[in-house]
């Protein structure tokens, strides 16, 4: 028993793949990296959103863009967006939810973080 209780505290690196316009997918996301970030405090969790989902990091359009604000404050946690989303959708920095970082291409930073170790999840229905 110990055994288990001790490999679930070693600290990981994950990070969400977020493509769906679908809020209950941005709901069921946010309910994640919340039990996630709180439960593994020494873990770090990067949810990089792209396509359709954009709208779950603009302030004016997101279910929850208080709880996602709260979130990124978070040491251990990390939203950010595809700039190449950002410009099909024709999206202005000023519109994204405080704290939410830019990435240049989302398939790139979601390869990237593999290769650096992260472990994948792709949030989805």
């Amino acid at each position: 028993m110990s055994f288990m209780i001790n490999a679930q505290e070693k600290p990981v690196k994950i990070v969400f793949d977020v493509s769906s316009k679908d809020t209950a997918v941005h709901e069921s996301t946010l309910r994640h990296i919340t039990y996630a970030s709180n439960a593994y405090k020494e873990s770090t969790f990067q949810i990089v959103i792209y396509g359709g989902a954009i709208n779950m990091l603009l302030a004016e359009k997101s279910v929850d863009a208080n709880k996602i604000a709260d979130l990124s404050k978070k040491d251990n946690v990390t939203f950010a967006v595809c700039q190449g989303t950002m410009n099909r959708y024709k999206t202005k920095k000023s519109e994204l939810i405080e704290g939410v970082i830019i990435v240049p291409d989302a398939i790139y930073e979601l390869a990237l973080k593999q290769s650096e170790g992260w472990s994948y999840i792709k949030e989805n229905n």
